[in-house]
């Protein structure tokens, strides 16, 4: 039987330089240092450490399986590693995303944000691994949609006999903690009732019907349902699998080109698009953002990590990058009105409620409440003739 392989994606902030701005390069060198002795140890086959704003992304490659405490562990001392650097350096939010002082096995929970799969290697294994900042995990909805169920973006979907079955969309409602399947095309306009909220309702993992094989992962750990209080947004991850009977690396790429309005940018509580760049760009700052991804393409051989390629530095994307821009002009200028900043549910965690509470004895029934009321009640009998 095919020996099976396992990447890992696990993200976390532990402080950055100027604001929320950059990673310092000196958290870099922390984590590699530590994922490059576990890599000698043997547990694991191969990492690359990178970042997209002020988020430390360590993408490996092992033998253990998803949720192994190794691996987590692992994650997690290279992040304590990181943040302690950050505290040296008076940078920015040091440690922020390590909701806890002591590791329990498994990093679900305690702050990082982790994407992982399982695969038995194809005779060729292209894989892309997505890496957001100032967004939530739902901000995938809409390309994962269109990737794998979208024939207008995917034309394989029509004209690729191994992918013309479609595909099952895994479901997961971050509010109560549990997950659907669902097919497509068959059920696609409920998967669509779904994750048109992508707040609550986000594409988990997606599995071709003709035979289970897992094309792809999204990390869906929102911070603010975990720590009570708004600690930032959660700057998602994805790995997708292309090719051979799976979307093409242009389809995946493709769905990208729109650069759709997500939650997140500043202070986690305003929409804005979502703009693809290459690695170089993978800064935030216009308003701390606008939200940005960057794409990595991979081939992986007997666990080796070839690549990265740096998908999106491409003048094929200046275009999307424009209409980013664009974009980012026209909702900046509403400032703190809606549709710009997010509505009242997702400003829960920001000090909306404590403007409320202070103003709670200070409402008063208006005049034209009154009045329905009364007329209501003569409405129903209730009144004076």
């Amino acid at each position: 039987m095919p020996e099976k392989i396992t990447l890992s994606i696990i993200k976390a902030d532990v402080g950055s330089l100027a604001g929320h701005h950059i990673v310092h390069p000196d958290q870099l060198a922390a984590t590699t240092k530590v994922l490059a002795e576990a890599k000698q140890k043997g547990l694991i086959i191969d990492f690359y450490v990178t970042h997209v704003g002020d988020d430390i992304q360590l993408i490996m490659t092992h033998r253990k399986g998803v949720d192994n405490p190794d691996i987590h562990g692992l994650a997690w001392e290279a992040f304590q590693a990181a943040a302690k650097v950050s505290r040296e350096l008076k940078l920015y939010a040091a440690g922020q995303d390590l909701l806890s002082e002591t590791f329990s096995g498994n990093v679900r929970g305690l702050g990082p944000g982790v994407a992982e799969i399982e695969m038995e290697e194809r005779p060729s294994e292209p894989v892309i691994t997505f890496h957001a900042d100032k967004t939530e995990p739902g901000a995938f909805n809409l390309p994962l949609f269109r990737i794998f169920a979208d024939p207008f973006n995917t034309a394989g979907l029509v004209i690729d006999p191994k992918m013309h079955g479609g595909f099952i969309f895994e479901v997961y409602d971050v509010y109560e903690g549990r997950s659907v399947k669902m097919n497509a095309p068959e059920e696609m306009y409920d998967i669509l009732a779904l994750i048109g909220t992508p707040g609550r309702y986000i594409i988990r993992r997606v599995y071709r019907k003709s035979d289970g094989l897992q094309a792809a992962v999204v990390s869906v750990e929102r911070l603010n349902l975990l720590a009570g209080r708004y600690v930032g947004k959660d700057d998602p991850v994805a790995i997708v699998r292309a090719q051979h009977g799976l979307p093409a690396v242009g389809e995946v790429l493709e769905a990208f080109a729109f650069p759709h309005l997500v939650a997140g940018w500043m202070r986690g509580s305003h929409f804005g698009p979502l703009m693809p760049v290459p690695q170089r760009s993978a800064k935030v700052t216009r308003f701390d953002g606008p939200p940005r991804i960057i794409a990595l393409g991979w081939n992986i051989n007997k666990g080796r990590l070839i690549g990265p390629a740096d998908l999106f530095d491409d003048v094929a994307f200046d275009e999307t990058r424009r209409l980013a821009q664009l974009i980012a002009e026209y909702m900046r200028r509403h400032g703190p009105f809606m549709p710009h900043r997010l509505g009242p549910e997702e400003m829960e965690y920001t000090t909306l409620p404590q403007v409320l509470e202070k103003l709670k004895n200070r409402f008063e029934k208006s005049e034209e409440v009154k009045y329905k009321v009364k007329h209501t009640e003569m409405l129903s009998g209730g009144g004076e003739g």
